[in-house]
């Protein structure tokens, strides 16, 4: 063990002696990239396997009635594995991932390396609507912190090598490396400097990279672009722009208020019932959707909605467009239900594929719709152009939507419908939805990082590290005299907190409100604290954001106020040691 610790030290040592900062830092973002890489590989590889086994002969031989079954069974397994194995709460995959980057400096527990590895596979393999993405992002940024960790690399470096394997699970889930840049950047704020972009730019690069090694050419949406853009179409695209919006609002409403129906439950084996039970009776009902989806989505990509339909138990006349049509609507509808569902039951996975998937059943339908009255459109760019007004309405990420389609299709010459769809569905989600899914806890919390810097350095700050606790306590009853001797005359402050027996705050004494009378010997025995004593002009509460607590000093005019916790004192924060700890972290966070 002392062999091996000397051997890191060694090493460390050797890093500072000839590798610069800067060099390093381009050497771990290479490392994350590959870290995510693999990560990634390995979780669609056991989703694959998982689905292979259990969409083979056996379940053809039993036909679609093991829908039903195979979802629930899954997330029994997944239930177990987190009671018995991990024994900690995973959450989802972006969600904690900002969380950690907002909060707690970019340190992510280390059981989130494999947490998400195993159970998502699980989840989506055996039939839960839900995708990888969220999972793979998760597998990666713990991957990346823990290398920072081990490096003893500091909070913003760690920050920035969480936004490079962001970067690789993208790019290597979809082979598509400037979609994953755009994705990291606009999803956690990263900052837009040289700084910043070589190491996404090699970390992007060496994850599609080691993707390329593990599934050759395969990808996951396999399509290339046949179709022009027309000019006449544009008003079909305005429309199918707030189509897309008005289901990007559905979408993110229906995840909230199925999430907040879930949590009144208070045990999870009564969600895992419940939950298990509702998505296997969709399933059932609609094998389509069952898993990810992307067969459904190739399949409208590449104009046989026939073979997108086979699953459905139904005897359903193809040659009926209007009745393809409903499906794929009805289709649409359910997903968002599907996949929160699969979630609130327990099962762990991402809402990034969902959103592609529900965007082509949507995309496509219109494309029909327009056709079957009398255009002439072209049904697989709409069906492309529907997924980029879903992602960049519920993932509030426009640019990721228009470069990830653009990217991984070959789809470059439809950039005008692109960004106007993307666009018109944004805006419009977002006048009705400020949030998204991913950021909408966060958000209530004051805890979400942006791109707007002093918030950002106020959120980084830690309430705790402010607090100064050399302050005398005095108590209500305690008398003048007894306060003198005890309190003022062993203190250096000018302020002294009043608290009771049970070490509650009630309010604050000053030297200026005593100092009349505090030579005055006959009032040491006739003065009480409770008598001198006065409310603090505002009161911090330890929960409080940082914004918050400036906010609270601007508002009040006051040097120093008292920080409370469950009604108990805790000690002050002055505004001289706030404004010195702000200047201090936006150095910190804004040099390069």
């Amino acid at each position: 063990m002392q062999s091996k610790k000397n051997f890191y030290k060694k090493i460390l040592i050797w890093r500072y002696k000839y590798i610069s900062e800067r060099q390093f830092i381009y050497i771990l973002s290479v490392l994350v990239g590959f870290l995510a890489g693999l990560g990634t590989a390995v979780l669609k590889n056991l989703t694959f396997f998982f689905e292979s086994v259990l969409e083979g002969k056996f379940i053809r031989d039993f036909h679609y009635s093991l829908y039903f079954i195979f979802p629930i069974i899954g997330l029994i397994l997944v239930y177990y594995i987190k009671i018995k194995i991990i024994k900690k709460e995973i959450g989802h995959g972006i969600s904690t991932t900002l969380h950690a980057v907002s909060k707690r400096q970019g340190i992510i527990e280390s059981y989130k390396m494999y947490a998400s590895l195993i159970t998502a596979p699980i989840t989506v393999g055996f039939g839960g609507s839900a995708g990888l993405q969220g999972p793979a992002v998760s597998t990666g940024a713990a991957l990346g912190s823990s290398v920072a960790q081990f490096f003893h690399m500091n909070a913003k470096t760690r920050i920035l090598l969480i936004g490079c394997a962001t970067a690789g699970a993208m790019s290597s889930m979809f082979k598509a490396p400037v979609a994953a840049i755009i994705f990291a950047i606009e999803i956690f704020s990263l900052d837009l400097a040289f700084a910043s972009l070589v190491p996404l730019l090699l970390a992007s690069v060496s994850a599609v990279v080691t993707s390329y090694f593990f599934f050759e050419k395969d990808a996951l949406l396999g399509f290339q672009l046949v179709d022009d853009f027309a000019v006449r179409d544009i008003f079909f695209y305005v429309l199918l722009g707030l189509g897309t919006g008005i289901a990007s609002v559905y979408f993110s409403k229906i995840y909230f208020k199925i999430t907040n129906f879930f949590k009144r439950i208070k045990k999870p084996v009564h969600k895992l019932i419940l939950g298990g039970f509702l998505i296997g009776l969709m399933l059932y009902l609609i094998p389509p959707l069952y898993g990810e989806g992307y067969g459904l989505i190739n399949n409208l990509l590449n104009g046989n909605s026939v073979e997108a339909l086979k699953d459905l138990p139904y005897n359903i006349d193809f040659s009926n467009v209007w009745m393809v049509i409903i499906l794929l609507l009805i289709i649409a509808f359910f997903k968002a239900i599907a996949m929160t569902t699969t979630f609130a039951a327990g099962g762990v996975g991402g809402i990034f594929i969902p959103t592609l998937f529900m965007g082509s059943a949507l995309g496509n339908a219109f494309a029909k719709i327009i056709n079957a009255l009398g255009g002439s459109v072209s049904e697989s760019n709409f069906t492309l152009i529907g997924m980029t007004g879903l992602m960049a309405g519920v993932l509030h990420a426009p640019l990721t939507a228009i470069f990830l389609i653009a990217e991984i299709t070959g789809g470059y010459e439809l950039f005008v419908p692109l960004m106007l769809v993307a666009a018109i569905s944004f805006a419009f989600t977002k006048y009705f939805v400020a949030n998204s899914i991913y950021t909408v806890e966060l958000a209530k919390r004051g805890e979400l990082i942006t791109h707007d810097k002093d918030k950002n350095v106020l959120m980084l700050m830690q309430i705790d590290k402010l607090i100064e606790t050399n302050f005398k306590a005095v108590y209500p009853e305690m008398l003048l005299g007894k306060m003198l001797k005890k309190a003022v005359a062993n203190s250096t402050r000018n302020i002294f907190p009043v608290i009771d027996k049970n070490e509650e705050f009630l309010g604050i004494v000053l030297l200026d409100d005593i100092r009349p009378i505090m030579f005055d010997n006959e009032m040491y025995d006739k003065v009480d604290v409770q008598t001198i004593m006065k409310a603090a002009p505002e009161i911090i509460f330890y929960n409080d954001s940082v914004e918050i607590v400036m906010q609270k000093f601007k508002e009040s005019d006051a040097w120093n106020l008292p920080v409370v916790k469950d009604k108990k004192y805790v000690g002050f924060i002055s505004r001289s040691k706030l404004l010195t700890a702000y200047r201090n972290k936006l150095i910190e966070v804004t040099s390069s």
